[in-house]
C-alpha cells in the first residue's frame, strides 16, 4: 500500500467476531516482558473489519510498532490494558461501542487510546474527549497520519525528565513531570495523557493568559483548527471538574473571554468582582 493512500475500507461480509476460527483469541500475545534487545511500542488495534486491521498492521510493524489485534470489544475489554503502549479504538463496533469500551477501560486504566471515527464528526470527538480519548482520527485516513498520531501521543505520554527532582506547585496542586503524577488538596489526579498536558501547561505558565492554540498544541500536539476549538473547551471542563469535584473553588481556571484560559494563583483564585464577571464566561 501506498503512504499516499488513504484507508477507507468497509467491512467484508464474514469479517466480524464469528469469522475467528473456533477457539482462536481475538488478541494476539504481547512481546512487552521478553529479553527483546529493543523494546518496541506495543499498539493495540481494536476494530472489527479484519481487512483493514490487516492493512494498518502491514503499515505499522514496518514503522517499529509491535501489534496486538482485537476484532470486538469483548477482546480487547479481556486484555490487560497496561500491556499495550496505546490502544487504537474504532467508535463504531458491534455491541458495545467504542465509547462504552472507552468508559470501561478508564476505569482500570490510563493507557492512551486514540479513537478511529467513522466521519469527521464534532459531536464523536467532543464525546470522545469527555470520556478520555487522547486523540482521534477520522475515516478516511492516511495511514502516514495515524502514525504521526500515534508517536505524538507517545511522547506527551512518556515519562519527561525530572526536574532536579522538583515538584511544579501552584497553590494546592503538585505536579510531578517525571512520574506524570498530580496532587491536589493531597488527592491523587486520575488523568489522561492530554488533560496532564494540557494542566502542566497551565501550571507552568500561571497566572498568564494561555491561548488556545497554545493549550491545542500541547494537550494535543497540533494547532488548533475552528472545528477542534471546543475541544479545547471540553478538555479544560473535564480537567476543573476533576481538581474540584465539588465546584468549591470554581475560578481555578478561568475563562479569558475569545482568547483562551488563565490558572489563578491562590490570592488570585479567591478574589472575586465585577471585573472578573465582565471577562470571563464559563
Amino acid at each position: 500500500m501506498s503512504p499516499q493512500d488513504s484507508i477507507n475500507v468497509k467491512p467484508a461480509p464474514g469479517c466480524g467476531p464469528a469469522a475467528l476460527p473456533q477457539g482462536a483469541t481475538s488478541v494476539r500475545p504481547s512481546a512487552r516482558g521478553t529479553n527483546a534487545a529493543i523494546a518496541m511500542p506495543r499498539i493495540l488495534l481494536v476494530d472489527d473489519d479484519m481487512e483493514l486491521v490487516e492493512m494498518i498492521r502491514e503499515y505499522l510493524e514496518p514503522e517499529g510498532f509491535g501489534v496486538d489485534v482485537a476484532y470486538d470489544s469483548e477482546a480487547c475489554l479481556a486484555n490487560d490494558p497496561e500491556r499495550n503502549d496505546l490502544i487504537v479504538l474504532d467508535v463504531m463496533l458491534p455491541g458495545l461501542s467504542g465509547f462504552e469500551v472507552l468508559k470501561r477501560l478508564r476505569q482500570r486504566s490510563s493507557v492512551p487510546v486514540i479513537l478511529l471515527t467513522a466521519r469527521d464528526s464534532d459531536t464523536d470527538r467532543v464525546v470522545g474527549l469527555e470520556i478520555g480519548a487522547d486523540d482521534y482520527v477520522p475515516k478516511p485516513f492516511n495511514p502516514r497520519e495515524l502514525v504521526a498520531r500515534i508517536r505524538a501521543v507517545l511522547r506527551r505520554a512518556a515519562p519527561n525528565a525530572p526536574r532536579n527532582g522538583n515538584d511544579l506547585i501552584v497553590g494546592d496542586v503538585q505536579l510531578n513531570a517525571g512520574a506524570r503524577t498530580v496532587r491536589c488538596q493531597g488527592r491523587v489526579l486520575d488523568l489522561t495523557t492530554a488533560e496532564f498536558n494540557l494542566l502542566s501547561h497551565l501550571l507552568s505558565k500561571g497566572g498568564q493568559i494561555v491561548t488556545r492554540d497554545e493549550l491545542s498544541a500541547a494537550a494535543f500536539g497540533r494547532q488548533r483548527t475552528p472545528k477542534i476549538d471546543r475541544n479545547v473547551d471540553t478538555l479544560v471542563s473535564k480537567v476543573r471538574r476533576k481538581l474540584d469535584p465539588e465546584g468549591g473553588i470554581e475560578d481555578r481556571i478561568k475563562t479569558v473571554r475569545n482568547i483562551g484560559y488563565l490558572y489563578a494563583f491562590p490570592a488570585d483564585a479567591t478574589e472575586e468582582g465585577e471585573s472578573d464577571a465582565a471577562d470571563t464566561f464559563r
